[in-house]
């Protein structure tokens, strides 16, 4: 199972809360999309994308934030 995790914490508002986040990977995936010199962005990358977002909460815990 895979956890993905909102860097905008702190909304409310149920679905639109959904809707944010998947508009704000999407955005990510463009940016990671446009800096590629490949003509199709590696699974690799996408993945490095998705997966590889910080918990607002736990940067905090652990003492990055």
């Amino acid at each position: 199972m895979v956890q993905v995790v909102s860097s905008t914490g702190g909304r409310s508002g149920g679905h639109d809360d959904a809707a944010l986040d998947e508009i704000e990977l999407a955005g990510e995936l463009m940016i990671a999309a446009t800096a590629s010199s490949c003509d199709r962005l590696p699974t690799e990358r996408i993945d490095e994308v998705l997966l590889d977002r910080v918990d607002p909460g736990r940067a905090e815990r652990e003492g990055e934030g």
